[in-house]
C-alpha cells in the first residue's frame, strides 16, 4: 500500500529536477495539505487519508512550467490571512509582511484605539490595507490600484477575512475623474488627510529581468512589477508630490509614509523624500540585510 510519506517523497523527487531540494519539499508538503486539507502536524500524527492522489501529477506538471503554487490553488497564507491571488495580482511577499510590521511598531505608541485613517496605494490582492484593518479595527483603511481585476480580488479578500476596507479603482498619474478626486481629494494635492500612506509600488527595473526567476517573470503582472530604466523612481517620486508637506494642510497627528522599495535605490528615495519636505526619514534593512523600507514624517 501507498503510504502518505512515499507520496510526499515522489512528488519531491520529481519537483528537485527544476528546484533547489528545500524548496521541492516545501512545495510537496504543500501540495498535500492542499490536496488532503489537513496540516502537516495533523498529517504526522496519523490522521487518516482517503484522498485520490490523481489530481497531484497535474499539480506537479505545472509547477515543472514554474507556474506559482499560489496561483494553481488560488490563495496563499501570508501574515495569518488566508488572500485569494490570480495573474492580476502579486503574491504577497515575506518583505511586504515587514513592512506591515514596521508600522504596527510605529503605531505603538499613539493612543489605544486611535482611529487612523490610512491610504494603501497599488493594493493588488488588498495585502497591506486587509493586515492592518485586520490588526486595527477602528482603523478608517482605503485601497486603491489601477486595475480593476486587481480591485475585485482585494474585495474578495476583505469579505473572506471579514474586515471592511474601502477599495477602489484609481490611477494616481491621472488628475481626472478616476484619479486622485476618486481617493478623496477636493482639490489636487490640498485635502488628502491620511494619518498613514504606505505603497509596495513596482520598483524592478527592465534591465533587472534577466536575473529574475522564470516563476515570477512569466506569470505574475508585470505592470505591478516593472519600471522603465530611465525612470525608476516614478511611483515614488509621484507619491511623494502628492502627499508632500509642502501641499498638505496642517494635520493634528504627523502623519507618516512607508514604501517597500528596490535597494539598489534607498539613498536616491530619502534624498527624495527630503527634497518634497518629509522629515525623520529612515532607511531599513529587512531580514536579508537588504534596504527594503522608507518611511517619513509629513510635517507640513
Amino acid at each position: 500500500m501507498t503510504t502518505i510519506q512515499t507520496v510526499i517523497s515522489d512528488i519531491q523527487s520529481q519537483l528537485e529536477t527544476a528546484y533547489p531540494k528545500d524548496e521541492a519539499g516545501a512545495l510537496a508538503w504543500w501540495i498535500i495539505e492542499e490536496e488532503t486539507g489537513l496540516s502537516r502536524s495533523q498529517i504526522l500524527t496519523g490522521c487518516k487519508i482517503t484522498k485520490n492522489f490523481a489530481h497531484v501529477q497535474e499539480v506537479v506538471a505545472r509547477l515543472l512550467h514554474f507556474e506559482p503554487v499560489q496561483y494553481i490553488y488560488g490563495h496563499t497564507e501570508w501574515c495569518g490571512l488566508d488572500l485569494k491571488v490570480t495573474p492580476a495580482t502579486l503574491i504577497p511577499r515575506p518583505e511586504t509582511a515587514e513592512l506591515v510590521e514596521r508600522i504596527d511598531t510605529d503605531t505603538r505608541t499613539l493612543p489605544e484605539g486611535k482611529a487612523l485613517k490610512v491610504l494603501d496605494i497599488g493594493t493588488g490582492s488588498g495585502c497591506i490595507a486587509i493586515a492592518l484593518k485586520k490588526a486595527h479595527p477602528e482603523w478608517e483603511v482605503t485601497g486603491i490600484d489601477i486595475s480593476e481585476e486587481a480591485i475585485e480580488v482585494a474585495r474578495e479578500n476583505a469579505k473572506r477575512n471579514k474586515v471592511d476596507v474601502d477599495f477602489r479603482v484609481a490611477d494616481i498619474f491621472s488628475d481626472e475623474n478616476g484619479g486622485i478626486e476618486s481617493f478623496g481629494g477636493e482639490e489636487y494635492g490640498k485635502n488628502l488627510q491620511y494619518d498613514i500612506v504606505v505603497s509596495n509600488p513596482p520598483y524592478i527595473c527592465e534591465k533587472e529581468k534577466a536575473d529574475m526567476r522564470r516563476n515570477v517573470l512569466d506569470f505574475e503582472p508585470h505592470s505591478a512589477l516593472f519600471v522603465p530604466d530611465d525612470d525608476p523612481l516614478k511611483f515614488y517620486r509621484r507619491i511623494a508630490q502628492l502627499f508632500s508637506p509642502i501641499t498638505r494642510n496642517p494635520s493634528p497627528i504627523p502623519p507618516h509614509i512607508f514604501f517597500e522599495i528596490n535597494e539598489a535605490y534607498g539613498d536616491e528615495i530619502v534624498a527624495l523624500l527630503n527634497d518634497y519636505g518629509y522629515r525623520d526619514i529612515r532607511l531599513i534593512k529587512d531580514i536579508y540585510g537588504k534596504a527594503r523600507i522608507i518611511e517619513g514624517r509629513m510635517v507640513g
